[in-house]
């Protein structure tokens, strides 16, 4: 029974689409698969891992409607292996799927569709808003490295997003460092707070295009849900209290200085050449227009940078990790930054002049 014959890529790119949340090792081996089905003139392709799925859909010959699960990663990894101009067909023939391209045939085992466990679409989506693909990847793009990995506190292996208002802000915070950034939305939305799974964020950001093609948001008691293009990637929330950011958020300082972002990076980058691997550690030492970078590692090695900035604040010397700094300068556009501190003891504020709803807040370390 034929499935579909099509030109590669029409075939390649929706199963790129939904495969990047297949495990390569689960419990359950049918959720190594995706789930194929055809109905009329689309054929639907469909992941998931219990607690994400993404589904998406290309135009087939009508025919007899059938379904059934193949290995995502072997069945992706044969087309891209195939070239890109020669017609590729799909048939399912005793419960084994066939792969004809040319003079290429491949034969894979399929598993029944009957077992696959989908993801039962909530039954309370009760805010929804539109917002453009190109601003909320670059929303995201602003706070997700800032997540916590498989942390203990659950509820901080995830992004915090809040509709209120005309607006939705995000939160990402490890416990060491804080990124806060917020989007103007189109309506008036009653207070709604959500945790997203890190992985969902990720996979997000991956999908969605650099265009102002609109990209639906709704929110469920346990779920969220993000419709766009063919589209569709549904997740469960994460349970808990995120902390109180507005709380970590520091204001008042009054030493502060502007740098630019990529003579910043370039300090840091070289000043961690030489830093502990464990700790990466680096010392900052402010003084009147100064700004000296520092480290040292255990074989006594040391690296010093010193930029030339335009401060008259207090003296202070502090030390941070490094890669907590490299990580918002790299995400970032903006040509300069605003570094704000209270002491040494204190944590750092760091904004943006042409982005004004952003703060990333980094605690110290001692070195």
């Amino acid at each position: 029974m034929n499935l579909v014959t099509a030109d590669r890529d029409t075939l390649l790119k929706p199963i790129q689409t939904v495969s990047g949340i297949v495990e390569r090792r689960h419990t359950l081996p049918i959720l190594s698969n995706l789930l194929l089905t055809k109905a009329g003139g689309t054929l639907t392709f469909l992941a998931t891992d219990i607690e994400v799925q993404v589904s998406t859909r290309a135009e087939c010959e009508a025919g007899s409607d059938v379904a059934t699960t193949v290995a995502a990663r072997k069945l992706l990894d044969i087309l891209r292996a195939l070239p890109g101009n020669v017609p590729v067909s799909l048939d399912l023939n005793n419960k084994k799927l066939s792969i004809k391209s040319g003079r290429s045939r491949f034969s894979l085992q399929t598993l029944g569709a009957e077992d696959f466990p989908t993801v039962a679409p909530a039954s309370d989506f009760r805010t929804g808003f539109s917002v453009g693909q190109r601003p909320l990847k670059a929303l995201l793009s602003l706070v997700q490295y800032a997540m916590a990995q498989q942390d203990i506190r659950y509820y901080l292996n995830g992004l915090l997003l809040i509709v209120e208002k005309g607006q939705a802000k995000v939160v990402a915070t490890d416990g060491h460092r804080l990124a806060y950034a917020a989007l103007d939305i189109e309506g008036e939305h009653e207070r709604q707070e959500v945790i997203i799974p890190r992985k969902t964020i990720i996979e997000l950001e991956r999908l969605l295009e650099d265009s102002d093609e609109p990209i639906r948001i709704d929110i469920a008691s346990t779920q969220v849900r993000f419709q766009f293009g063919n589209v569709e990637l549904v997740s469960k929330l994460v349970e808990g209290k995120f902390p109180d950011y507005q709380r970590v958020i520091p204001s008042g300082y009054k030493n502060s200085f502007r740098i630019a972002r990529e003579e910043l990076i370039g300090c840091l980058q070289r000043a961690a050449i030489l830093t502990n691997e464990k700790f990466k550690g680096v010392r900052c030492v402010l003084g009147q227009n100064s700004l000296k970078i520092s480290c040292t590692n255990t074989d006594q090695e040391e690296a010093q940078e010193e930029a030339e900035i335009e401060y008259g604040g207090d003296a202070i010397d502090i030390g941070f990790n490094v890669t907590y700094l490299l990580d918002v300068l790299m995400h970032v556009k903006s040509e300069t930054v605003t570094v704000s501190l209270g002491d040494a003891n204190s944590s750092a504020l760091i904004t943006l002049e042409d982005t004004a709803d952003f703060r990333y807040v980094v605690m110290p370390m001692r070195i």
